[in-house]
């Protein structure tokens, strides 16, 4: 009685190492999958990021550029009024001289 207890329980336990080692194994298996994936997707990750921040960088320049551009502009455009303007004092001061000029 003893002992037929003895092999019962010695059976059990043998069984249930094997289950125990079929799962440990299946989980090892599903655990390297689960890796391949992550380190797959934060590859992708990375470089989307690394992308992105070369964009950002480009933008920033793009963004100085168009800031230098924009200050040209209003200089420029400042010049312009004031040549309008000296353009304009001088019409006004000749404009008796167009009775002397010729009509097109």
């Amino acid at each position: 009685m003893v002992l037929s207890a003895f092999l019962i329980g010695l059976v059990l336990v043998v069984v249930g190492l094997f289950v125990v080692v079929i799962r440990g194994l299946a989980l090892w298996k599903q655990g390297k999958r689960t890796g391949k994936a992550i380190t797959g997707e934060l590859a992708l990750f990375e470089e989307r990021s690394a992308r992105t921040e070369q964009l950002l960088t480009e933008a920033e320049r793009a963004q100085a550029d168009l800031q230098a551009a924009t200050e040209r502009l209003r200089v420029s455009r400042a010049q312009l009024q004031v040549l309008l303007g000296s353009l304009e004092g001088a019409r006004r001061s000749t404009r008796w001289l167009r009775v002397f000029l010729p009509a097109r």
